[in-house]
């Protein structure tokens, strides 16, 4: 479905209740607390991110992919944040952050420590992971974007943040460090 900037509205404050997951408002009531000011963009569902393709392009920014990851004993969790537009590599990621054999895991233990579907997965939901079961790891590349774009939890609304927010504000606020990693995205 091709999206016309004319079609679209963005918006920079709550939306209503109404027809919404509580896992979405609580998003957009903890950025207003964090005083992190956010862009938000109502659309049909995307779950993969080329599928969100005209929305970065509507929002100015570059989205994130972000990718739900464990060890292959599913005894530790990682949250995944790189550009779209690279190609993941697990022998990559796997060397830098020494653990052997990353697959994606469970949507279990994804709606258990995150609170979020497949295809919703988004760095805010590590505002749900209380215990710190999720190490977050950050591509290079994310971090030297002026903004971020994700979810709000749910595949139906999309947010444009200031990178600086997330680092400094937000990922304080949930008591989750990251780790910086280099991805190629070569084959």
């Amino acid at each position: 479905m091709e999206m016309q900037k004319t079609d679209i509205m963005l918006y920079e404050n709550i939306p209503e209740e109404k027809g919404r997951l509580p896992r979405e408002m609580e998003v957009y009531r903890l950025l207003t607390q964090l005083r992190i000011p956010f862009k938000r963009m109502d659309h049909e569902p995307m779950a993969t991110i080329e599928a969100c393709q005209g929305i970065d392009k509507i929002l100015g920014i570059h989205m994130c992919k972000n990718l739900f990851l464990c060890n292959s004993q599913k005894t530790y969790f990682y949250l995944l944040l790189m550009p779209g537009e690279k190609k993941f590599k697990t022998k990559e990621l796997s060397k830098q952050i020494k653990s052997a054999r990353l697959s994606f895991a469970p949507e279990e233990s994804m709606e258990e420590y995150l609170h979020i579907s497949p295809g919703a997965v988004s760095v805010m939901g590590l505002m749900n992971d209380k215990e710190n079961h999720v190490k977050l790891l950050i591509d290079e590349d994310v971090l030297a974007e002026e903004f971020l774009g994700c979810h709000p939890c749910v595949n139906t609304a999309s947010l444009k943040l200031k990178t600086k927010d997330v680092i400094e504000k937000f990922l304080p606020f949930t008591a989750h460090d990251y780790q910086v990693v280099h991805l190629t995205g070569e084959e």
